[in-house]
């Protein structure tokens, strides 16, 4: 019996966030709101772009992951440049580019003691 063989890695994008599965059962996700960075990291064969939060937490995707609702999403963050991401895709080699980062990071959290 032959069929389509299981990926990798699938992502899930909603209005929410970005979800992505790996095969060995992890999965890495990101809440839109949670947002700081957008970067581009080179790869051999397929760049990745990846989400960060301020705690440098984040959800990688694949170039060839991408969709439209993906990057019209992206297009929501302040000020995103899509054309500097498609600019950094193009040239990614080895190392990140950071392609976007918020104006405005979340205050951090305050340091709070429990009794």
């Amino acid at each position: 019996m032959h069929g389509n063989p299981v990926p990798d890695s699938y992502v899930y994008v909603t209005e929410e966030g970005v979800t992505r599965h790996y095969a060995d059962g992890s999965v890495e996700a990101l809440a839109w709101e949670d947002v700081v960075e957008v970067r581009v990291e080179g790869v051999t064969d397929d760049a990745l772009i990846v989400l960060l939060d301020r705690n440098g937490e984040g959800c990688v995707v694949p170039q060839s992951a991408t969709d439209a609702t993906f990057l019209a999403r992206l297009r929501y963050l302040p000020d995103f440049d899509l054309d500097r991401l498609d600019a950094a895709i193009r040239s990614a080699r080895e190392g990140h580019v950071v392609v976007w980062r918020s104006p405005d990071p979340p205050a951090p959290l305050p340091d709070l003691e429990y009794d």
